[in-house]
């Protein structure tokens, strides 16, 4: 390591830390850099309803150092931190719902802890690079689609504002600390280990959880909205492209699929995996309708022509794999709120 973040061209041997490490994202990104020969610290405080499962970490459970501090407990990370390489910083609530009913708890985890946590490592690791885990939420309902990074930034809900808040304190260690930071604005992800069995997340939780179930799955609405649906693998690949950037990466970048589908598509197509009965439709209820944001994909063509990021897995496939992988365990999950917003 030299200089201003790392100088090498692969994960092995590299010192990484991985926050939400127990969650949807950050455990298949700890899967991955074991895989690559990274030297992996998994921090995540398994904050109730955030997604964290210790389980989802059992393929590399022996490979990982695993940590359950809060990252916003200075004291407790301040062992941690030094001499990491790479810093994904995946730790946050994620529910726009939960962020509406309780917007205070999701000031505190996706806001004050990332405060004090990056102070942290401006002050004991300022030369690592830091990629955030940020959400197309900010973006709110779009103004025109593909959604590029310059588009403008109004949230439906107060998560999306916690997340923009978030963007900004990585934005401002860049500007005056000259510290590597990176914001990934991720579409709507999905694939093995996402949080299925808990309230109040995405709609494809909810759609999983229900066929699955072998029931009918309810979308809301005609149907018609448009998502560009990632699959987590590539999700993973695009964090792992950011991390080994130079000091030429962009201060942000979107990360989801370009190519839009609709939710009845979705919800039909995972139907016929899991031989669930057809999806029905029904009408918005009105607390889900007013942060609903209508259609929405990215544009992606920034960390393509940057990093060569093209998502590689289609829709069928990605869900085959994910049905195929819950069907794998043992343990089904307890049902749980069949409609969270989308």
């Amino acid at each position: 390591m030299t200089g201003h973040g790392i100088s090498r061209n692969s994960y092995q041997d590299a010192r990484v830390l991985i926050t939400g490490g127990m969650g949807f994202i950050g455990s298949n990104l700890a899967i991955a850099l074991v895989r690559q020969g990274a030297r992996v610290t998994v921090v995540d405080s398994q904050v109730p309803g955030c997604g964290a499962d210790p389980a989802n970490l059992d393929p590399v459970r022996d490979q990982v150092q695993i940590s359950t501090h809060d990252i916003g407990d200075a004291d407790a990370m301040r062992p941690l931190v030094p001499g990491q390489e790479v810093i994904f910083n995946l730790a946050g609530e994620i529910s726009h719902v939960n962020s509406m009913t309780n917007p205070l708890r999701d000031l505190a985890i996706n806001c004050a802890a990332q405060v004090q946590f990056l102070d942290l490592c401006r002050a004991v690791n300022p030369h690592a690079t830091i990629l955030y885990a940020s959400s197309r939420q900010v973006y709110g309902r779009p103004q025109y689609l593909p959604a590029d990074e310059e588009h403008p930034i109004n949230p439906a809900d107060y998560n999306g504002v916690h997340k923009h808040a978030a963007e900004q304190y990585h934005f401002l260690l860049r500007r005056q600390f000259g510290m590597r930071t990176i914001c990934l604005r991720l579409g709507n992800v999905y694939g093995p280990r996402q949080a299925i069995d808990q309230d109040c997340r995405g709609f494809i939780d909810a759609f999983l959880r229900i066929a699955l179930d072998g029931k009918p799955i309810v979308v809301f609405g005609d149907g018609r909205q448009l998502r560009g649906m990632t699959y987590v693998d590539d999700a993973v690949d695009a964090f792992l492209r950011l991390g080994l950037a130079g000091p030429e990466a962009a201060p942000v970048y979107n990360a989801g699929h370009p190519t839009p589908v609709t939710l009845l598509e979705i919800a039909q197509t995972l139907s016929e995996i899991a031989g669930a009965p057809p999806p029905q439709l029904a009408p918005f209820p009105a607390d889900r309708l007013s942060i609903d944001i209508g259609d929405f994909y990215q544009d992606t063509e920034k960390i393509r022509r940057d990093f060569g990021w093209i998502p590689r897995v289609g829709l069928r496939e990605g869900l085959e794999k994910t049905v195929q992988f819950f069907r794998s365990q043992q343990k089904r999950p307890p049902h749980a709120d069949p409609h969270p917003v989308s």
